[in-house]
């Protein structure tokens, strides 16, 4: 099976867990219907992958442990999409396509977007708690985790990065390393914190949660690097949004900042660095790890 299917394999298993997760909590109807409708939309569900495997792949005497921290890799995909929902808005990023679907404010309206965003996020908080309250997994784990997360997600991370990111549109003086740090805040950050909590939760040791940590940071500035460059060279149906929106948009790129070689080559090197904090890993969820991290790379050949 190649990491692809993998992938979508183990991204089924997280959609079936969310597809009833909002159910009974009482949300009005058309909340929910708009809060349903970008979080069962599709997508690699990358986030909650990432803690799902670092968490098996580090407690592998836990048969178990990918049921306990499913909610809490769940909540991940929740402030996921509240980001996608918000970032399409036409204060924003003004996108009329997500998925490959119209966004959440076209198929609704922008009140009910705003809205159905600010549901998944605090939905989210719930989530992660379930890990302990429900699922049983020690208090102490879950609540370093939840902090590790709201940071990520915060002023610091994801939401101060989509800060800098507007205030670096229609900008073409922008040099590279705070082009870095940006999107180490907006989208970095995320997919550090998925690593994290799920060594964190794992219950590991210092020095495998600090490896978790640093393979997602190199992960994540791989991750961007793709995405920017497939913002070029692919095309709206294969994306799924509109393609060619950052040049659009004027949105400083690693590609308008090096060109597009040199951002392959530079993700490249993010992975290679990835990598080597798994080296003392073992197991079926290291190789899993390990290919995934190159299918980051692999995307744009």
């Amino acid at each position: 099976m190649t990491v692809k299917e993998q992938l979508a394999q183990r991204a089924e298993t997280v959609e079936s867990f969310l597809s009833g997760c909002m159910k009974d909590r009482g949300i009005p109807p058309r909340l929910l219907k708009s809060m349903e409708y970008s979080l069962l939309a599709g997508g690699k569900r990358l986030r909650p992958v990432l803690v799902l495997s670092w968490a098996t792949m580090l407690a592998p005497d836990e048969a178990d442990m990918g049921d306990k921290v499913m909610p809490f890799a769940a909540s991940l995909e929740c402030i996921h999409t509240y980001s996608l929902i918000h970032d399409d808005l036409p204060a924003m990023d003004d996108d009329d396509l997500r998925r490959g679907k119209p966004s959440n404010h076209k198929q609704f309206d922008e009140a009910t977007a705003i809205l159905a965003g600010d549901g998944l996020l605090t939905e989210a908080f719930g989530l992660m708690s379930a890990a302990s309250i429900v699922k049983g997994l020690p208090a102490d784990r879950v609540l370093r985790a939840i902090y590790v997360l709201a940071i990520a997600a915060g002023s610091g991370g994801m939401v101060g990065g989509q800060v800098v990111d507007m205030e670096f549109t229609g900008r073409d003086d922008v040099p590279l390393e705070e082009l870095r740090e940006m999107h180490a805040m907006k989208t970095g950050a995320l997919i550090t914190a998925a690593c994290e909590c799920g060594a964190i939760l794992s219950g590991a040791d210092e020095s495998d949660i600090d490896n978790a940590r640093e393979f997602g940071k190199s992960i994540g500035v791989a991750f961007q690097i793709v995405d920017d460059v497939l913002d070029v060279v692919s095309d709206t149906e294969t994306l799924g949004k509109p393609a060619g929106s950052d040049e659009e948009m004027g949105k400083s790129t690693y590609p308008s900042l090096i060109g597009l070689e040199k951002s392959k080559q530079l993700a490249s090197q993010h992975i290679g660095a990835a990598l080597k904090h798994l080296s003392n890993c073992t197991g079926p969820e290291k190789e899993f790890l390990e290919h995934l991290a190159r299918y980051i790379v692999d995307r744009v050949y």
